[in-house]
């Protein structure tokens, strides 16, 4: 079993998923720290030098492959020319894992589908990326279906929609508003009109794991299902901490054809793949304010030790 982006917000968490399913882990970072999940080998390459990735594949050559790295720097990742990279350098990573693989689930974005439609569904929504990053994933979605039929390896495409949870990188949206009311200071918000899909990290984690171990090819959604105002999420965060007054909503525009309703069909996931959400919102945002509450309160302690 081999992890790409194993140390990465989301891929960290698999790991000792799969470990408890009985998978012999091996997991690849870069620039990341390697975790610290005991019973993980870890390998540092980096999968754009194909002089690193393919001694790597024929070092391990696992039977089942989880590629979750990409480039992902919030607000930059849209329409960085890394996306393009990446597209590349995966389809080499693709190819060269079947020569000893037989079940490979890629990572994909709910950013490939037509957003003017609001509810996504995986065999009826029309894709039509409007990003880089959106139009990369999609192409790696063909290009490696394509492929992996013709080299006879299995293959699931899981589309991943609005995650949150403990270990987010700080600059994006939920740990931005946490940090900010948790230091007592004002904290910047669209209107909150916006509807959106979340989905807390650790149900994101055990989906993708439930559909590497299934037989289900093709597209899938990695999501609740269940639409939130993001009004509604921001308030929710603001009680957490018990400071809801320092949310000042509409301080900040609405982005340029940003979509008004954006939730996924999920009923692949729940009856084709079997998996089963575990965490509610309100628990999950209780949980990662605390999160960031114990982080904040150690960054202090550094600093007054200095």
């Amino acid at each position: 079993m081999l992890v790409t982006g194993a140390s990465g917000f989301i891929g960290r968490r698999t790991l000792p998923l799969l470990l408890e399913r009985g998978f012999e882990v091996h997991a690849v970072h870069h620039r990341g720290e390697r975790g610290q999940t005991p019973g993980v080998e870890w390998h540092r390459a980096d999968l754009l030098v194909s002089e690193e990735l393919e001694p790597l594949i024929d070092l391990v050559r696992a039977t089942h492959l989880l590629h979750l790295a990409w480039y992902a720097v919030p607000r930059l990742y849209w329409d960085a020319p890394e996306n393009t990279r990446w597209l590349e350098a995966s389809l080499r990573l693709v190819e060269r894992f079947a020569t000893s693989g037989r079940r490979a689930v890629l990572a994909g974005t709910c950013a490939e589908y037509d957003w003017s439609f609001g509810y996504c569904s995986e065999h009826v929504t029309p894709l039509r990326p409007t990003t880089l990053y959106g139009t990369s994933k999609h192409k790696l979605h063909g290009l490696a279906a394509a492929l992996s039929e013709r080299l006879g390896l299995s293959l699931a495409w899981a589309r991943l929609f609005f995650l949150y949870g403990p270990g987010e990188d700080p600059d994006r949206l939920v740990p931005s508003v946490v940090r900010a009311l948790l230091r007592g200071e004002a904290a910047p918000c669209s209107e909150g009109s916006q509807v959106r899909d979340f989905l807390h990290v650790d149900d994101a984690a055990w989906a993708l794991v439930r559909l590497l171990e299934s037989k289900v090819e093709g597209p899938v959604n990695i999501a609740s299902g269940r639409p939130v105002g993001l009004r509604e999420l921001l308030l929710r965060i603001g009680e957490a901490v018990g400071t809801p007054e320092l949310l000042e909503f509409g301080k900040v525009p609405l982005r340029p054809g940003e979509p008004p309703l954006l939730v996924a069909d999920v009923r692949r996931l729940a009856n084709e793949v079997g998996w089963e959400q575990r965490w509610t919102l309100q628990t999950g945002i209780t949980e990662t304010v605390e999160w960031w509450r114990d982080a904040l309160r150690q960054e202090r302690d550094k600093v007054r030790d200095v």
